[in-house]
């Protein structure tokens, strides 16, 4: 009976913990920063090629997209028109969505019009992409559930500031904009069953969040809706967190059968190839060791299958997870695949330990003060003329003695 009892102690426990809070308020803001800025970064860079990338001009035209969507039920809103204007307004959308994220602004919508964004583009062209691509767009999915808007975020701001995030009147209105969008693709038959599922259930949510926050802030009813919203957060990040565990895993297992691998000289060959060498000299300079490569080989297998086992051990866990983070970023610069890495290092970041988040978040808000303070502030003085007011004399015992100049009036 003892044991029973422990075990139904700790299982209310459990549920309590998941149920009460949405954990890891730190790793789920910097997943949102890290991939909202990754697919910023990306849109920006390739903002002259959009056109031939994802839009009329490419390769890939609109009937084949169409004739793939479907058959695989994919998710695009750029198969709804084929003018150069509605591309232009989807890209557009894109690259705005992804600063709203970044920056935390009404997450809960901008999170799924980033999604929008992300599938739209990736699905209209879908031999684009590589693999950084294939995980924001899971991840661009997974985010929706989140409340990934906690700290770091100008929602936290708002909510400091005026006791709510929902307050304003920017909610209601991009409430109601998505509203008339998602009502026009439901009228035209746009949306797959599925889909269309999906969109009308956030939007139901969305709406009922801000009449229960506005109206019962402290009622029974935004007791459920934070219970609700703690859940699927909490099952989002697991989800991630098991996706990154799967990432890995597949990687270094089926690295483990290739012979290349096997025999260490599998990176040697990629530092030979012109798509993947953007700084020649270094690549030479790297293949040219052999020792270098066999370690970098096998301590690239060795880091990705260990990886998921070492989860339920913190120490070696933040060792290997700074060692992932070094070789994304090795990637990056060696092979010319930034993009990659900053995806794979974004999502890597869930796993980062609380209190170092906490630490670097101090030192940032540290950083942003000095800067404050040292920026030189303009002192007002009094207009000059008999017909101003005199100057304050300064409180006596300061050893401050009044500037002649100011008492003639002539400043």
């Amino acid at each position: 009976m003892e044991g029973v009892r422990r075990a139904r102690a700790a299982l209310t426990r459990a549920v309590a913990a998941v149920s009460g809070q949405a954990l890891g308020p730190y790793q789920s803001a910097v997943v949102r920063i890290g991939f909202a800025g990754t697919w910023l970064f990306f849109l920006l860079r390739e903002f002259p090629h959009r056109a031939e990338l994802y839009g009329p001009d490419g390769p890939w035209s609109q009937e084949l997209a169409q004739r793939l969507l479907d058959s695989n039920g994919a998710f695009t809103v750029l198969t709804w028109s084929g003018s150069a204007l509605w591309f232009e307004t989807v890209y557009a959308m894109a690259v705005l969505a992804s600063v709203g994220l970044l920056l935390g602004w009404r997450t809960r919508a901008t999170s799924v019009v980033f999604m929008i964004g992300v599938l739209s583009l990736q699905n209209r062209s879908v031999f684009m992409g590589d693999g950084g691509d294939n995980v924001i767009h899971l991840v661009a999915i997974y985010l929706v559930l989140t409340r990934c808007a906690q700290v770091w975020s100008l929602d936290a701001r708002r909510a400091r500031r005026r006791g709510s995030a929902t307050a304003g009147a920017a909610g209601p209105v991009l409430w109601g904009v998505l509203g008339a969008v998602f009502a026009h693709g439901a009228a035209t038959g746009r949306f797959s069953p599925g889909w269309l599922a999906a969109f009308a259930a956030v939007w139901v949510a969305c709406g009922l969040w801000w009449l229960v926050d506005r109206h019962e802030p402290e009622g029974e009813g935004r007791a459920v809706l934070d219970v609700l919203a703690n859940l699927l957060h909490n099952a989002g990040m697991l989800v991630i967190m098991a996706e990154v565990c799967l990432i890995y895993a597949t990687a270094g297992w089926y690295k483990i059968q290739g012979s290349r691998w096997q025999d260490g000289t599998a990176l040697y060959y990629p530092l030979g190839l012109d798509y993947f060498t953007p700084w020649p000299a270094l690549s030479a300079l790297l293949a040219g060791s052999g020792t270098l490569v066999m370690l970098l080989s096998y301590g690239t297998v060795a880091v990705q299958v260990a990886f998921p086992f070492t989860l339920f051990n913190r120490r070696i866990k933040n060792v290997l997870l700074v060692l992932m983070m070094l070789e994304h970023a090795g990637i990056a610069v060696l092979l010319g695949l930034p993009f990659f890495s900053l995806a794979m290092i974004a999502a890597d970041a869930v796993f980062l330990p609380t209190g170092f988040l906490v630490w670097l978040g101090a030192r940032a808000a540290a950083l942003r003060f000095a800067a404050r303070a040292a920026e030189p502030r303009a002192v007002r003085r009094p207009e000059p003329g008999p017909e101003g007011p005199a100057p304050a004399p300064p409180p006596p015992g300061t050893g401050l003695r009044p500037d002649p100049a100011l008492e003639r009036g002539t400043g």
